[in-house]
C-alpha cells in the first residue's frame, strides 16, 4: 500500500501551466528523485506534497498515521530565537511525549496502581511510535555532524549554509516515514554529503527529492521521475539507468518524427486537392494527416542554453603567489603559500566549510589583501568571479536592465555580435521574460543570470564558487560543455563531485590551519588516495599492536601472579567436576532410555561439557608451565 498517492495533480500560475495530470505513488523504502528543467514547477510540486501549497486540480493522499518531513530549498525560521529554542519549538510533540513518559514513571514510583501502570504503558507505546528513546543522543550526534555545536546562537545570525544545515538536521532528527527534500546537498561540504548519502542509503526512510547532484542521484535513488513537456516518465533504477532509458526514448521519438515528416510530404498534395468526396474514409485520412503533422512539428528544435563568449587574450605571465599569509583572528587561511599559475590550468578547491576557501578566492582576484607576501597579476588577466552571494539588484529591476549595466552589445567567440536581448535569449531568457522583475525569477534562473554577468566581461581567468547550486541538469551539462572548451585558467570550489571530476586536473586541498596541499588528480583520485592511506595506517597500527603483543608473550615469565595461581587452583576443581559430569552423562546415554526429548537435552549438554573441558584443560596446561 502506498504511503503517499498523487492523483491527477495540476498547478497553474495564472495562464501558465506548470504541470498537469501527474499521477504517482510512494511506497515504503522508495527513494525517488524528480528530474526536470528549471521553471517547470519542481519546488511547487514539493510544496504541494508537504502541504505548504494547494494544487489547482487533483489531490495528494497520505496513508493514515504516516509522518513526513520537509526540507525547503531556502529554509525560513524565526530570527529572534536561539538554535536550542528552535529545536524545542520544532520538536514540541516529540519533547512532549518524552516529558509525559517521565511524568508517568514518577507517578508510578510514588503510587503503583493499575491506572499509573496503564499510563506508563501508553506513554511507552508513544515513545516506540515516535522513536523517542534515544532522542538526546541523536540530537547531539546530528548537530555535531552538521557543525552546529553552539546552541545559544541566534538563528538570525546564521549564514545561509548554516540555516540549511540546521533545517536538514531537524528533518533527520524527526525520523519521519516520508522525507521530502529540495536540493539537500546545497551548502554542504563533500564530507557531509558523503555522510548524508550513506545515512539515507542505509535508512528505511521513503524519500522524494529534487537534486542536481549526479553522484547523489546515482548512490541514493532507486527511482527517477522525469517531468518533460507536461508528461511524467518513471524509471525504476538509478541515474545511470535513467540516462540510458531517456536516450533510448529520445531516439525512438526522433525516428517517429522523421517518419511523420516524410509521410506529411506525401500526404500534403492530397490535402491541397481538397477531395470532393467527404466519405468516412476521406475524413479519417484527413484527421490522421493532422495528427501526423502535429507529430512532425513536435520535432522542431527546442530552446536550449547557448554558452558562447569571446575569451580575452592571456599573456605568458598570469598569476603568482609568493609566501602569502592571511588570517582572520585565530583562523589561519593561508600560511606561506607559493604558487605560479600556468596557462590553461584547471584547479578544484576542496576542504571543509569554514577553512577559508572563499577568502582564498578573494585574495586571487584582488578583492582582499594578504597580511604578508606578494600576489602578482599579469597585465592581460581578466577575472570572471562567480561567487556564492549571487546577484545584487533592486527589487523592481528588470532582467534586461541587469545585463545592460554591463553592455548593450556583446561579442561572441566566433566574432558575431549580439544585443543584450539576443544574448539573454541565448541563455534561455525569451523576450517575454526579459522585462520581468529579477525578484520573480526562480533560484536557478537567478543563478543563470548571474553567470551571464560574469561571462559578458570575456574573462580569461574564471573563478567559480559553488556554481552548481540551484542549476538544473540541462544547464549543468551545458555549463560543463562550455568549461571543457574554455581555454583560460579555471578555479572551481564545488561540493558537486561529478562536476569536479569532469573539469579539474588537480586540487588544492585545504587541510586547515593555513595548510594547502597540491594534489595531482581528480576528486575521485583523491578519495581513492585517502582510502589507500587509511588502509596503510590501519596495517601499520595492526603491525605495531601485534609486535607489542608478541613482545609481551616473548618476555620471560618466571612465575604465576597471585590472580593466575588462584585461577590455576580453581581450574583443577572445575575440570574434576566436568569430568564427573561427563562420565554421568555417558552412563545415562548408554542406559537405553528411550525418551527422545531427554536424550536430546543430554546429548546437547555432553557436547557443551566436552567443549568446556577442552578450554579449561588448555588453560591449565598453559599455566602449569610456570608452576
Amino acid at each position: 500500500m502506498n504511503y503517499l498517492s498523487v492523483e491527477h495533480l495540476e498547478k497553474n500560475l495564472g495562464e501558465r501551466i506548470l504541470f498537469s495530470d501527474l499521477n504517482f505513488g510512494l511506497s515504503k523504502g522508495d527513494k525517488v528523485a524528480l528530474v526536470a528543467n528549471n521553471g517547470t514547477g519542481k519546488s511547487s510540486l514539493l510544496n504541494i506534497l508537504a502541504g505548504n501549497d494547494i494544487p489547482s486540480e487533483g489531490k495528494v493522499v497520505f496513508r493514515n498515521g504516516i509522518r513526513f518531513g520537509y526540507l525547503a530549498q531556502e529554509p525560513e525560521f524565526e530570527q529572534n530565537v536561539t538554535i536550542e529554542q528552535l529545536i524545542r519549538t520544532a520538536n514540541s510533540e516529540m519533547l512532549q511525549i518524552i516529558s509525559e513518559y517521565h511524568e508517568a514513571l514518577d507517578k508510578q514510583a510514588e503510587n503503583y496502581t493499575n491506572q499509573t501502570q496503564k499510563k506508563v504503558d501508553e506513554t511507552m507505546a508513544k515513545m516506540d511510535e515516535f522513536k523517542a528513546w534515544d532522542y538526546e543522543r541523536r540530537l547531539s550526534e546530528i548537530l555535531t555532524k552538521f557543525e552546529l555545536l553552539d546552541q545559544t546562537q541566534y538563528v538570525g545570525n546564521l549564514s545561509g549554509g548554516q540555516r540549511k544545515r540546521l533545517a536538514l538536521a531537524l528533518a533527520l532528527l524527526d525520523e519521519p516515514d516520508v522525507l521530502i527534500l529540495d536540493e539537500p546537498t546545497n551548502h554542504l561540504d563533500v564530507t557531509m554529503i558523503e555522510w548524508l548519502e550513506k545515512y539515507l542509503d542505509r535508512s528505511g526512510l521513503t524519500l522524494f527529492m529534487v537534486t542536481h547532484d549526479r553522484y547523489f542521484l546515482e548512490n541514493v535513488c532507486n527511482t527517477i521521475l522525469e517531468m518533460h513537456h507536461g508528461k511524467l516518465y518513471t524509471h525504476k533504477g538509478n541515474y545511470s539507468y535513467f540516462l540510458q532509458k531517456r536516450a533510448e526514448r529520445e531516439e525512438v521519438r526522433r525516428i517517429e518524427i522523421e517518419k511523420a515528416g516524410k509521410k506529411v510530404k506525401t500526404e500534403i498534395d492530397w490535402i491541397r486537392r481538397m477531395p470532393k468526396a467527404r466519405g468516412t474514409k476521406s475524413k479519417s485520412r484527413i484527421q490522421q494527416f493532422y495528427k501526423t503533422e502535429e507529430l512532425a512539428r513536435s520535432g522542431q528544435k527546442e530552446e536550449e542554453l547557448k554558452l558562447q563568449v569571446k575569451m580575452s587574450r592571456i599573456g605568458g605571465k598570469i598569476l603568482e603567489l609568493k609566501k602569502v599569509y592571511k588570517s582572520y583572528g585565530d583562523l589561519k587561511v593561508v600560511k606561506g603559500f607559493d604558487y605560479t599559475f600556468k596557462k590553461g590550468e584547471r584547479i578544484g578547491i576542496v576542504g571543509p566549510n569554514g577553512v577559508g576557501k572563499t577568502t582564498f578566492l578573494n585574495l586571487l582576484c584582488g578583492k582582499d589583501e594578504p597580511d604578508s607576501g606578494k600576489i602578482n597579476t599579469g597585465d592581460t588577466v581578466v577575472f570572471g568571479y562567480y561567487n556564492q552571494s549571487g546577484l545584487e539588484f533592486k527589487p523592481d529591476m528588470k532582467v534586461i536592465d541587469v545585463l545592460r549595466q554591463y553592455a548593450d552589445v556583446i561579442e561572441l567567440g566566433d566574432g558575431s555580435k549580439l544585443s543584450a536581448s539576443q544574448f539573454l535569449n541565448h541563455f534561455m531568457f525569451p523576450p517575454k521574460m526579459q522585462h520581468n522583475p529579477v525578484s520573480k525569477l526562480s533560484g536557478g534562473e537567478k543563478r543563470r543570470l548571474h553567470l551571464m554577468t560574469v561571462l559578458i566581461k570575456n574573462p580569461n581567468f574564471l573563478i567559480l564558487d559553488e556554481p552548481t547550486n540551484d542549476l538544473d541538469l540541462l544547464t549543468l551539462n551545458k555549463l560543463e560543455d562550455f568549461l571543457l572548451q574554455f581555454g583560460g585558467c579555471l578555479i572551481i570550489v564545488s561540493h558537486d563531485r561529478y562536476f569536479m571530476d569532469t573539469l579539474v586536473d588537480h586540487l588544492f586541498i585545504f587541510k586547515g590551519d593555513g595548510e594547502i596541499k597540491d594534489f595531482n588528480g581528480s576528486y575521485q583520485d583523491y578519495q581513492e588516495w585517502l582510502e589507500t592511506e587509511k588502509q596503510e595506517r590501519e596495517v601499520v597500527t595492526e603491525d605495531k599492536t601485534n609486535w607489542k603483543e608478541k613482545q609481551q608473550k616473548d618476555s620471560v615469565k618466571t612465575k604465576l601472579t597471585f590472580k593466575e595461581r588462584y585461577e590455576f587452583e580453581n581450574l583443577e576443581k572445575e575440570i574434576e567436576k566436568l569430568e564427573a559430569e561427563k562420565a554421568g552423562l555417558e552412563e545415562f546415554m548408554a542406559s537405553g532410555n528411550t525418551d527422545y526429548e531427554v536424550l536430546q537435552e543430554k546429548s546437547q549438554r555432553i557436547e557443551e561439557v566436552i567443549r568446556l573441558l577442552d578450554e579449561k584443560s588448555n588453560r591449565w596446561l598453559e599455566l602449569s608451565e610456570y608452576e
